[in-house]
């Protein structure tokens, strides 16, 4: 396989860790249920190409996200893969019990940065989501839990626009207050540029949000999607978002496209001699056999261009 040259850029992190979406922001969009065996193989095949975090279902209830209505068949057949954190999406008190029930020791909730997307996401105004999530925090915290709170339309939302900035840090600084031990901060529609990850970054610094506890998951809407993640990285950040063979978008936002490739991220964090544990060959494989149980080519430009070259 063609490799790039590893260049290192000076003050980049050493290593980063990959939050693999794929399993779960990436199937929940397709418009045909995958079958839960399917489903299954591809968490596996994924952490035998070396992720260690692969966020694998959602307990949202089936009426509003029906690709992932199996999550209580699926999550017993990967919850023992070793050495693998399976994160699991929890909207709300019954989605948490679900995932208890099953063992889940990763859950996440789904905040917004905006009053519209609170609306068409969760059918509440932004207050109202986070106290919802308040109790759910608190008791996944109590049950020894790791909790991940993802920060939708940090960037642009296609309802409102522009996002002011400090209308961001109060939505991630209430997360923090509850327990949340990361943020993942979403570019839903794509329509961030490098100049406003930046700003974003430093002013929740400035507002008492570490980078340490900060992801970053960018969409590709308009191709930059790689460029943010280079200026997040420049920020410092280690933990980037992605979804192998870059499925996904968001069934709330139309104009959301897919997630970062992952494939696409490592052959940038390659060339910058960034290490991931995630063996390049493997993952361009398990992209390409998820594109033939989907019926369609990979998105990923990497699984498209290498993939080619071995036929």
């Amino acid at each position: 396989m063609t490799l790039p040259m590893a260049v290192p850029a000076a003050d980049l992190p050493a290593r980063v860790r990959i939050h693999e979406v794929g399993a779960r922001d990436g199937l929940q969009n397709e418009k045909s249920t995958v079958p839960t065996e399917v489903k299954a193989e591809f968490v596996r095949r994924l952490a035998d190409a070396g992720l260690t975090t692969i966020e694998a279902t959602s307990f949202v209830h089936p009426k509003w996200v029906p690709q992932l209505a199996d999550a209580e068949q699926l999550f017993p057949l990967v919850s023992g893969l070793e050495g693998v954190h399976l994160p699991v999406l929890v909207p709300n008190s019954r989605g948490l019990d679900r995932a208890l029930a099953l063992g889940a020791r990763r859950v996440a909730v789904f905040a917004s940065a905006t009053e519209s997307f609170a609306k068409a996401n969760l059918n509440r105004t932004l207050d109202e989501s986070l106290a919802v999530f308040d109790p759910v925090v608190r008791r996944a915290k109590d049950e020894g839990l790791h909790v991940r709170g993802y920060v939708s339309m940090c960037f642009g939302d296609p309802w409102e626009g522009a996002v002011p900035l400090h209308q961001v840090a109060r939505v991630c600084k209430a997360l923090v207050a509850m327990g949340c031990d990361e943020l993942s901060l979403g570019d839903t529609i794509g329509v961030a540029t490098p100049g406003h990850v930046l700003e974003l970054l430093s002013l929740l610094n400035e507002q008492g949000v570490p980078t340490n506890v900060l992801g970053v998951h960018f969409h590709d809407t308009y191709g930059q999607a790689l460029a943010n993640t280079y200026a997040a990285l420049q920020h410092g950040v280690t933990t980037i978002d992605a979804s192998a063979g870059g499925l996904g978008g968001c069934p709330y936002a139309r104009s959301a496209t897919g997630n970062l490739a992952t494939e696409d991220l490592l052959w940038m964090l390659r060339g910058l001699g960034i290490d991931t544990g995630v063996d390049l060959d493997r993952l361009v494989a398990t992209s390409a056999w998820m594109a033939e149980q989907l019926g369609r080519p990979s998105p990923s430009r990497t699984v498209r261009a290498l993939s080619h070259k071995e036929q």
